[in-house]
């Protein structure tokens, strides 16, 4: 289960680099009037791996000592953030540039596509920040890796 935890933990750092990759490339060409192959493969690996995340976090849901439905478990800052918390806002997070990178690929202009990206996929990381617990959340018992 700590190789689970860390690949989980360390592989945040790859979605969160696509991710803000994806947000910063959609930025700098949203008024260049292209959308290239390479951005629409950007956009897919950034939703990939925020997908391979949630699944694997959904394999750690179940066999994780920090996750208890027991009475009372609401009560538990760290059973509530990571039975709750984390879980509904990652899914929500993959749900959001799911829906944002289908928009951007039916999309006709590629200024909208890019504008589509950018809005969705900004969404997605604040949404991702609120939803990871960080070193500094003591009571979660989060690490860097």
């Amino acid at each position: 289960m700590g190789a689970l935890v860390h690949g989980h933990s360390g592989l945040r750092w790859l979605a969160l680099a696509l991710l803000v990759f994806a947000i910063v490339n959609a930025m700098l060409k949203l008024k260049g009037g292209k959308y290239e192959k390479g951005d629409k493969m950007l956009n897919l690996f950034a939703m990939v791996m925020l997908h391979i995340q949630v699944t694997l976090g959904t394999v750690l849901a179940f066999v994780s000592g920090k996750i208890s439905y027991a009475e009372g478990w609401m009560k538990n800052p760290q059973y509530r953030f990571f039975g709750l918390e984390h879980i509904l806002l990652m899914v929500l997070a993959v749900v959001l540039a799911t829906i944002g990178r289908k928009k951007a690929e039916k999309a006709v202009d590629p200024a909208k596509k890019h504008k589509t990206i950018l809005i969705w996929y900004t969404i997605v990381l604040i949404i991702i920040f609120a939803g990871i617990p960080w070193p500094f959340r003591t009571a979660l018992g989060g690490s860097w890796f």
